[in-house]
């Protein structure tokens, strides 16, 4: 049984929360305050957390920050009252795998969050497959029905790293110290050119893209269907 760590300070929500995915058979373990939910977090080493970002004692930013720090990788999906670009750039770079804004559909949480875990499960692997793709990490090589598309290496790396961070949003900024390093003098919207020439390889319409989503004002996503197309 996968556990769940959720934490909350408002009480109808956090009810609400536990009851929901207790019922999808999680194990559910609670915190009230950033305080309480670092040491549960630190000490259960939980399979996915919930984390609000306005909390007493240590706020949601600080909590995700100290979990990272700890080399803890178990997914973080914050919960955020804020509609601020710049209050949800901060909780992924400091290490949140994705956001929701309340009010929320608990049907969409629930959601992601199957999917970040069974991801997790899956771990690490060579080959990754989405729609009719076929990525070979070890080959270096993506074919679509057998056929084999050329990359340039740096958008095979850029494909690479979208697939293997699934489902989270990734920020510009992340993007570009993962694929291009620290040291690499490279504008964060020259990602965006690497991006829309990627989308002209895999995407049917580059328009209306199916597998690389857009966040506006944040950076991107890497959405694959759960079945083939």
């Amino acid at each position: 049984m996968e556990t769940v760590l959720i934490i909350e300070d408002e009480a109808a929500m956090l009810r609400g929360l536990k009851d929901n995915f207790e019922f999808k058979g999680y194990r559910v373990i609670t915190a009230v305050d950033g305080e309480a939910g670092l040491n549960a977090a630190l000490d259960g080493k939980p399979d996915l957390i919930i984390l609000d970002i306005m909390l007493p004692k240590i706020n949601g930013y600080e909590v995700c920050r100290l979990i990272r720090q700890e080399n803890l990788d178990m997914p973080i999906i914050m919960l955020t009252a804020k509609g601020q670009e710049s209050d949800i750039v901060l909780g992924l770079n400091l290490g949140a795998d994705d956001y929701v804004t309340k009010p929320f559909s608990i049907k969409e949480l629930l959601a992601r969050s199957a999917a970040f875990l069974r991801r997790r499960r899956q771990g690490e692997q060579d080959v990754y497959e989405f729609g009719k793709y076929r990525l070979d990490i070890a080959g270096r090589k993506l074919t679509y029905r057998g056929e084999e598309i050329e990359l340039s290496p740096k958008e095979f790396e850029l494909l690479e790293y979208f697939v293997k961070k699934a489902g989270r949003a990734l920020t510009r900024d992340e993007i570009l110290n993962a694929v291009w390093g620290y040291d690499c003098f490279v504008a964060p919207r020259s990602i965006d050119r690497f991006v829309t020439m990627l989308r002209s390889k895999i995407e049917p319409d580059q328009h209306r893209p199916t597998f690389i989503r857009t966040i506006r004002g944040i950076g991107y996503k890497f959405e694959p269907p759960e079945s083939g197309r």
